[in-house]
């Protein structure tokens, strides 16, 4: 007993630790879900997103994206308006690449994008430059950046699909001539997982899939599967998750032993009313590359979903997010996973 509780305490006293930080709140009173977000020239850039301004949705309220950007220029700083979006647009794929941040797809009120562009803050202005359109429409997929190339998985082709898509498509950024690529399809359909980049692999992990019978509604599968796919071996099944996770801060944070999946919903609530609602997952996943499983590394201060996942210097940040169904947070906060005590 004593030997099990000492390789125990062992166990626990070498996973990292996490330093978590509040930065200056976002200069929206709601704060938004499903904004894009990245890094250019040093400053933090969100963009886009929706939210319920007015009425909470279980009062009649509307959900309204918006076109806004906004610029941090320095950790200690605070937000300054960054100028505005192509349309108003969120729920995409964002990722930072050489200097700029890249974005894929999204929705609005009534419609999904095949769009794509890169959002470039120089010389205190946005510069916004067209990429070659993702192959069709999509929202809620999960994309990351592996090297050049960036990664994109998975999503929904409309407001109204009744299935996810399976559709995996890459874009090496650093060719002379951009093209997008189809590559071996998701074994399965998913839309709201994270992506992550470790191991020289492109990862999707949980997320949710959708199921119709004949004659009623849509409805969501919330998964525990973990997929692993690598550059010209293609896709593999990985360790699968203790429980679901679905929208959690993407793409994961990741060092040289793994990453983490932070919080998310796991389906537990839905169905559940506004004011009994207890709020996402807390807890900190790391996937441990070196044994293939995942560990519980404690908890986040203030969960939230639907929002990004930007490493920042030596910090990843979490801006803004959906807290509770219909409710988003204007608040940003960052984090530093700490080194490994002996």
């Amino acid at each position: 007993m004593q030997a099990t509780l000492m390789v125990l305490v062992c166990s626990i006293a070498a996973e990292p630790s996490t330093e978590w930080k509040k930065l200056s709140t976002l200069p929206d009173r709601e704060g938004f879900a499903g904004s894009f977000a990245g890094v250019s020239h040093g400053a933090l850039i969100v963009a886009g997103g929706a939210n319920f301004p007015d009425k909470k949705p279980w009062d009649g309220g509307t959900k309204v994206w918006t076109d806004a950007v906004f610029v941090l220029e320095r950790p200690d700083g605070s937000w300054k308006s960054g100028g505005k979006l192509p349309r108003p647009l969120g729920y995409g794929v964002s990722v930072t690449h050489r200097d700029s941040v890249v974005c894929v797809g999204g929705s609005d009120a009534t419609r999904h994008y095949s769009d794509a562009f890169r959002l470039e803050w120089k010389g205190g202005k946005l510069v916004t430059t067209e990429l070659p359109p993702f192959p069709g429409p999509v929202a809620n997929a999960c994309g990351a950046l592996l090297g050049d190339v960036l990664y994109v998985a998975g999503g929904q082709e409309k407001p109204d699909s009744e299935s996810t898509s399976n559709a995996v498509c890459r874009l090496d950024l650093s060719a002379d001539k951009l093209k997008w690529e189809e590559v071996e399809p998701l074994p399965a359909g998913r839309m709201l997982s994270v992506a992550a980049v470790c191991d020289g692999a492109f990862w999707v992990v949980s997320g949710v899939d959708l199921t119709s019978k004949s004659g009623r509604p849509v409805e969501r599968v919330y998964t525990r599967d973990v997929y692993r796919y690598d550059p010209g071996r293609g896709w593999k099944s990985g360790t699968t998750l203790p429980h679901p996770v679905a929208a959690a801060p993407t793409p994961a944070p990741t060092d040289a032993s793994g990453f983490r999946v932070l919080g998310g919903d796991d389906g537990s609530q839905v169905g559940v009313a506004p004011d009994k609602h207890k709020g996402f997952g807390k807890t900190v996943l790391r996937y441990d590359l070196a044994a293939k499983k995942w560990v519980d590394t404690g908890a986040i201060p203030s969960p939230r979903v639907t929002t990004a996942c930007v490493r920042w210097n030596d910090r990843w940040v979490v801006p803004s997010g959906e807290v509770y169904p219909g409710i988003r947070s204007p608040e940003v906060w960052a984090f530093m996973p700490g080194k490994r005590s002996n």
